[in-house]
């Protein structure tokens, strides 16, 4: 946990014994000693860790001050602190931030913990015969040689399928993830604990069909504004990802307008010249006038990756892990904090398959749906792991009039009947688990959005971004996940807005044609990717996914898995898929775990 926090620790145990809390701190507010944790109230009777940042601490320090509060630092945490001696639990719909912390009540004999809105900051947790553990890391919990490693069988099944695992699942059984905007109160008497969710995406107004762009337009530029504005606050220097994409194109915009030296970076990977979006950076960078620094990554290593599965507390079946690690990496060298773009897609309907789902309701709601059906069975029985188009074959009988379809699966249920055909009882959960999240709203688009804020966001990029930025000690902040912002893309910003069958991200490319340079490439996507199928080819990802998969102690079934090897030099589409393998290989060797 050293990587979380290289500037301070420490410890603190309750006067019975009964409670200790632990802490590595990152200074970003206050970096005297004042801001050392855990942190007590002048009464003693409240104690706190905390991980993360309250943007809006300084309004809210002020609305406490008058309230009769006093305070002895500039940091945020004793905000947190006497926000809850104010408001008690209900403390958590004052903070505009991303967090996760405990505090333990000695009078009620509580702790209380919570985790942001968007699920931004990690929390994991272990309650066992009347006891709770907990840590922003699995690893932390797992440092007890005694506390079992038992693969979840639910979660496996979830991470086959989705390539991360959901919601409160965990890898290992027993363990828990506290969900996004949810709270847990333990308490010490009966050694029970309770789990509630104290914030909800909201309903889309009855009134946002005839909403005024003009007005949405403004009021996302105001809100973004603001967001910005707090975001940038820290005593320590601050930078911004900068791709030079739509979403941190618009943050650099606005960070310009709060600061005269505002610095951006953006990052070039050597030998990848078709990954290379510094062209594009500098562009913006020049636009605005910032203190601009491009940086070259060097390639990925097999080394690295057997790093971050480690570092993954979880396995995920996510390859833009590798350069997002080499960013941060590159990133800390300069900063601790940085400003990123994350959340721009799921809100505002970036995603190229938004568009795919919306010309696929048009076409296949002509076409019977014994026929789909028929077409779905015959793809998943007759075509191969990883031919082209076979996912979107196998979703062909999903109704589109209230589910959603799944065509970026790793693994379908056959597939994974294979793959784990040694453990006969392994339950195949992924399909009810995942419909069981996909909300029941009549609109596909606000169905498809509100399911990747809640999953693919919450699960995989924030995740990703939490674990390789904190790695290297770099704290990533994502001002389009102000939780302001996220009210109002789900709240007011109709469908039409958003993404239609020809167009994506459509208000906040507008926003762009009145604040960015009018070269500014609108439909260029690109996300963060690496040559996954030129690695397998030769060299030594190949050699490390290939004896990783074929060792004697691998977990999954020989001849399933040496079909996908066979399939992917014969140049089918199974790199992420074998990635996962691998990665979950080297995961549960590395935690010692087993099924």
């Amino acid at each position: 946990m050293t990587h979380r926090g290289p500037d301070d620790e420490g410890e603190w145990w309750s006067t019975d014994g009964r409670v200790g809390l632990a802490h590595r701190r990152l200074a970003i507010l206050d970096l005297s000693p004042a801001g050392h944790q855990p942190m007590l109230d002048r009464s003693s009777d409240l104690s706190i860790v905390f991980n993360g940042e309250i943007y809006n601490f300084r309004d809210v320090r002020k609305e406490l001050i008058a309230k009769g509060h006093d305070f002895h630092s500039g940091s945020d945490t004793e905000v947190v602190l006497a926000a809850y001696r104010e408001w008690g639990t209900k403390c958590l719909t004052h903070f505009n931030g991303m967090f996760a912390f405990a505090i333990y009540d000695a009078v009620r004999q509580t702790l209380f913990l919570a985790r942001d809105r968007a699920g931004e900051k990690p929390l994991f947790y272990y309650h066992y015969n009347g006891e709770l553990r907990f840590a922003s890391e699995l690893k932390a919990l797992l440092a007890d040689p005694d506390l079992p490693r038992q693969i979840d069988s639910d979660a496996l099944d979830c991470y086959l399928s989705m390539g991360y695992i959901p919601g409160a699942l965990c890898i290992l059984k027993g363990y828990n993830k506290l969900p996004a905007a949810h709270a847990l109160s333990f308490d010490l008497a009966s050694g029970k604990a309770s789990v509630w969710r104290y914030w909800q995406v909201p309903e889309l107004s009855d009134d946002s069909a005839s909403a005024d762009e003009t007005s949405l337009l403004d009021e996302l530029e105001s809100l973004l504004d603001d967001a910005v504005r707090l975001q940038m606050v820290a005593d320590v220097p601050v930078g911004i990802l900068l791709s030079g994409g739509v979403d941190s194109s618009l943050v650099t915009a606005m960070a310009v307008r709060h600061s005269s030296k505002v610095r951006t970076f953006s990052i070039g990977f050597s030998g990848h010249g078709e990954l290379d979006e510094t062209p594009h950076a500098r562009l913006i960078a020049r636009h605005f006038g910032t203190d601009h620094t491009e940086l070259t990554a060097e390639p990925a290593t097999a080394e690295l990756m057997m790093a971050l599965a480690q570092q993954f507390d979880e396995p995920m079946a996510d390859s833009s892990m590798f350069p997002t690690w080499l960013v941060s990496h590159l990133v800390r060298q300069h900063c601790t904090v940085a400003l990123g773009g994350d959340g721009g897609d799921e809100l505002f309907g970036g995603y190229g398959h938004y568009s795919r789902l919306l010309v696929q309701q048009r076409t296949l709601s002509r076409v019977p749906k014994v026929l789909r059906h028929g077409f779905a069975q015959l793809a998943e029985s007759v075509l191969p792991v990883g031919v082209k188009g076979r996912n979107f074959l196998q979703n062909l009988d999903v109704d589109l009039k209230c589910g959603l379809s799944n065509n970026s699966s790793l693994f379908d249920r056959t597939t994974r009947k294979k793959l784990l055909r040694a453990f006969s009882s392994h339950s195949l959960a992924a399909e009810s688990t995942r419909r069981a999240r996909v909300t029941a709203h009549e609109d596909l688009l606000q169905r498809a959005t509100r399911f990747d804020f809640q999953d693919y966001l919450a699960e995989d990029i924030l995740v990703k971004v939490d674990r390789a930025s904190m790695l290297n000690s770099l704290e990533v902040r994502a001002p389009l996940l102000d939780y302001r912002l996220i009210e109002f893309a789900f709240g007011k910003v109709p469908s039409r807005l958003k993404a239609t069958e020809t167009e994506k991200k459509i208000l906040l490319k507008r926003l762009t044609s009145k604040l960015l340079p009018p070269e500014f490439d609108r439909k260029r996507k690109q996300g963060f990717s690496i040559p996954m199928a030129s690695w397998l080819k030769a060299g030594p990802f190949r050699e490390l996914f290939w004896d990783t998969l074929t060792s004697a102690d691998c977990m999954f079934d020989a001849v399933t898995v040496r079909g996908l090897l066979d399939g992917q030099d014969k140049g089918r589409s199974n790199g992420e898929r074998l990635f996962a393998l691998t990665q979950f290989e080297l995961w549960r060797k590395t935690y010692g775990a087993s099924l």
